[in-house]
């Protein structure tokens, strides 16, 4: 009986880890074995697409980019809902759903491809939702497997291979895509985002509001739980509490989790 060709495919996210993730598949396996998928959602950071295209360049693995061709925010108006930490329409529908259509569209029969995704050690309780999300097609995550590397690690890694890390990275963001965005994030990171792109921060700020005044509802992305409350907090009242020097609550990063 032949052997089934196998095509390795990388949920390239332009994260560090999806990164080191690619690397270690295409040292295992050839790079003329592997396919970076990237997922887009028309919102991500500039200097993502120069890390995306340097690090394919570099692996010398096909690069494949996909975008629905919705923003989150467009998502939102589409179903009628605004994302929050418990519910993601935006990640379903721009990367979760798009990659699976790509992914059966392209290799229909499971054994023909294998999926890897940049999820690291600290990150296990991830794994069972992504595997129970795309059976019956394997999953694997190289990054949980010896050596176990820490983020900085990664960092040291990808410097040494004469790629620059993410500037978001650089600035202090725990992750690197939707320009640092994400429905799931807590008040830290919208306290990042408002310290390092204002200008990008007051975008989302004024998408959160004109979706309240049209949808006529009192839903917010983040919440307010000081003084043992959970109160709705919006981005305009998170801005307006840190500029007026009120404290956030700087340990509550959450966001990205797309494919869990």
């Amino acid at each position: 009986m032949q052997d089934v060709k196998i095509t390795h495919i990388v949920f390239f996210s332009g994260g560090i880890a999806s990164f080191c993730a690619a690397r270690r598949v295409v040292d295992k396996f050839g790079a003329d074995a592997v396919r970076l998928l990237f997922t887009d959602t028309r919102i991500e950071d500039n200097d993502l697409y120069r890390f995306l295209r340097e690090g394919a360049d570099l692996l010398g693995a096909e690069l494949v980019e996909i975008a629905d061709g919705r923003t989150p925010w467009e998502v939102f108006r589409d179903v009628r809902m605004m994302g929050n930490a418990r519910v993601d329409p935006c990640s379903k529908i721009l990367k979760r759903e798009l990659a699976k259509k790509w992914v059966t569209d392209n290799y229909p029969k499971p054994e023909e491809a294998r999926l890897y995704i940049g999820l690291d050690w600290s990150e296990g309780h991830r794994l069972p939702a992504v595997r129970s999300n795309w059976e019956p097609y394997a999953v694997s995550a190289p990054m949980m497997e010896p050596p176990l590397d820490t983020r900085l690690e990664m960092f040291r890694q990808v410097r040494a291979l004469g790629v620059g890390v993410p500037r978001l990275y650089k600035l202090g963001a725990s992750h690197n895509n939707c320009g640092g965005f994400c429905i799931k994030a807590g008040q830290g990171q919208f306290a990042w985002l408002l310290r390092n792109f204002p200008e990008r921060y007051k975008e989302h700020e004024d998408k959160e509001s004109a979706f309240r005044e049209w949808i006529g509802k009192d839903v917010t992305i983040l919440r307010d739980r000081r003084g043992g409350d959970n109160k709705r907090l919006t981005l305009k009242a998170h801005r307006e509490n840190i500029e007026s020097g009120m404290q956030a609550d700087l340990f509550e990063i959450g966001g990205c989790g797309c494919f869990a």
